[in-house]
């Protein structure tokens, strides 16, 4: 197989972005109440109404940024490598053979949980080399990690 544009990459869960607009929209929140709140008793009303305002702009402008970061995400597995695409204003691509993994962990943190989702890791020995799938559904992360590891398994003995 080659790497070519045409051919079916997969996606991290819809449940990423899900849990990227409840970070967004806590975090706007926030800070909009922080200096607003700030600018309002140090200044104005009208000051603190202004900078609220303007920081839930600042939220909605990061929305726009972080959903083309996660539609960035994708991933595809070839006969002998794995490939991750990432980035939105630099991109990446990272190609791991098989043969070179050492291991791959999942991971899922207390928000991510929260959301259902789990992160593939992969680990080579290059450390510049390893690579991570975010926002996968905990059962297609634990099937991820088992192919990966015996595709890995495999491709190592026979080298």
């Amino acid at each position: 197989m080659t790497f070519m544009e045409d051919q079916v990459w997969s996606h991290p869960s819809p449940g990423l972005w899900s849990m990227r607009k409840a970070q967004i929209a806590a975090l706007t929140v926030a800070f909009a109440l922080i200096v607003g709140l700030s600018f309002g008793a140090g200044v104005s009303s009208l000051a603190g109404a202004l900078s609220a305002t303007v920081m839930g702009l600042v939220g909605v402008l990061s929305t726009w940024f972080v959903r083309r970061r996660f539609r960035a995400w994708r991933y595809q597995e070839r006969n002998e490598d794995l490939i991750v695409a990432r980035g939105v204003l630099v991109r990446r691509l990272s190609v791991v053979p098989y043969g070179r993994m050492q291991f791959v962990e999942v991971t899922a943190g207390p928000v991510e949980r929260a959301f259902n989702l789990a992160t593939v890791k992969l680990h080579t020995a290059a450390a510049a080399s390893d690579a991570r799938i975010p926002g996968l559904h905990p059962d297609e992360a634990a099937r991820l990690r088992d192919r990966l590891t015996e595709l890995g398994e495999s491709k190592a003995a026979g080298m």
